[in-house]
């Protein structure tokens, strides 16, 4: 797939088959996350593979919007690490952009994809700092549901010239 067709294409999916992701597909995306680009090429970031039925269960008991981690084979909890990059406002950026290049390269391989955002919601982040055992330097920034997409969504126009400026606003 070209890039721009990628980005342009890459929907939020949040219906899944119920076929596995294989250990080569988790793989090549956690590959791209970490090939993200990060503040000071800290790489302040730390992945947890979560493929637990009851795990991503609790997780819907503590996250209001995701429900579909209740048939999602798998979600990676995108995470900061403080003892990396010590602003948290770099961390998010960093993971951020890691979790943008799991998305990407999810509807690369053909797989549906959703970002669920953790940081800054501390009633997101407290529970899943709990469920995970999380150290302290370590923070959830952002969960993302994974799976072969049972559902498909039509591309909307989002290219605005108004939001556009040259030289000066």
């Amino acid at each position: 797939m070209e890039t721009q067709d990628c980005i342009v294409s890459r929907r939020s999916i949040r219906k899944y088959k119920t076929q596995e992701i294989s250990k080569e597909i988790v793989s090549k995306l956690l590959e791209a996350a970490m090939y993200a680009p990060s503040a000071r090429n800290t790489q302040s970031w730390q992945f947890i593979v979560i493929s637990d039925k009851e795990k991503l269960a609790a997780i819907t008991k503590v996250h209001p919007y995701a429900k579909m981690l209740l048939e999602a084979p798998l979600a990676i909890l995108v995470c900061g690490d403080k003892l990396k990059e010590e602003n948290e406002s770099y961390l998010a950026i960093n993971c951020s952009a890691a979790t943008q290049n799991i998305l990407l390269s999810a509807h690369s391989l053909e797989i549906g994809s959703v970002w669920l955002g953790v940081y800054p919601r501390i009633e997101r982040i407290t529970p899943l700092i709990d469920l995970f055992e999380l150290p302290e330097h370590i923070l959830p920034i952002s969960l993302i549901a994974l799976g072969y997409a049972d559902e498909q969504k039509e591309i909307p126009v989002r290219f605005n010239l108004e939001n556009i400026h040259y030289e000066k606003f």
